[in-house]
């Protein structure tokens, strides 16, 4: 495990894209998992700004991890949650080939798993962490260690589940579909970024506590080649560090 404390969310940012740069400059196809959220949007500019409209990236592949199909009151499925955020965060404004996204969706959840692995697997994988240690949608209560690939129902025996129902404006979803524990320790390379003084308390029960499904972010202690990027705030905390 490197952990690599940066000075502020700017340089972190900065550190974040300079690594995924360096798997994507590599001279064949180049699979990317890629997380959405509030952690990411600086790091996406810069990415945007370095790779829009650059034929020597075209090599590269991006996938997603998981998805909520969100439907109006009707039952009219209107977006993929995550799928939404993605575009409008790097691959429009990156000018990314539709051919070159691909989205774990409640379709194709079952094989995606599988068509990674055909594609050569993941070169590197990009996750956050939520205040509550969920890591993709592999949330408290519900995750399950032993899958690669799994669907939620979402119901209110899952604390979380009604603040994300009220999030979406009177619009609804059913169920979340999302990589395992078995896909996500896969990844050739993984990293997790974390900024703000929130996310302090969680990233060292995450990082230095026991591997639970209490905290299913744990699961990554488990990585051989895990790279964990914070700004000053989130890794306050943490006792174990390599300066950046």
């Amino acid at each position: 495990m490197k952990i690599i404390i940066e000075k502020d969310y700017e340089a972190m940012s900065q550190h974040t894209c300079h690594i995924l740069l360096g798997h994507m400059s590599q001279a064949k196809r180049v699979n990317v998992c890629l997380t959405a959220g509030r952690t990411p949007k600086r790091m996406y500019d810069f990415l945007v700004e370095s790779v829009k409209d650059k034929s020597y990236y075209r090599n590269v592949h991006y996938y997603s991890f998981d998805e909520t199909p969100v439907f109006t009151p009707e039952g009219v499925r209107i977006k993929g949650d995550n799928q939404s955020q993605l575009e409008a965060l790097f691959f429009k404004p990156a000018n990314i080939a539709q051919s070159h996204s691909h989205f774990l969706s409640e379709t194709n959840y079952e094989t995606f798993p599988q068509e990674i692995e055909l594609a050569g697997g993941l070169d590197l994988m990009l996750v956050g962490i939520g205040e509550d240690g969920h890591i993709c949608a592999n949330m408290p209560e519900s995750t399950q260690f032993n899958q690669l690939v799994y669907a939620i129902k979402l119901t209110d025996e899952f604390p979380w589940n009604a603040e994300y129902q009220k999030s979406l404006n009177g619009n609804y979803s059913d169920y979340m579909y999302t990589l395992g524990a078995k896909s996500i320790l896969k990844a050739k390379h993984l990293i997790m970024i974390a900024n703000g003084e929130e996310k302090a308390d969680i990233l060292k029960q995450a990082l230095e506590g026991p591997i639970s499904e209490a905290i299913p972010a744990s699961m990554i202690q488990l990585h051989p080649n895990l790279t964990v990027i914070t700004d000053d705030k989130a890794g306050a905390k943490l006792t174990l560090t390599n300066l950046g």
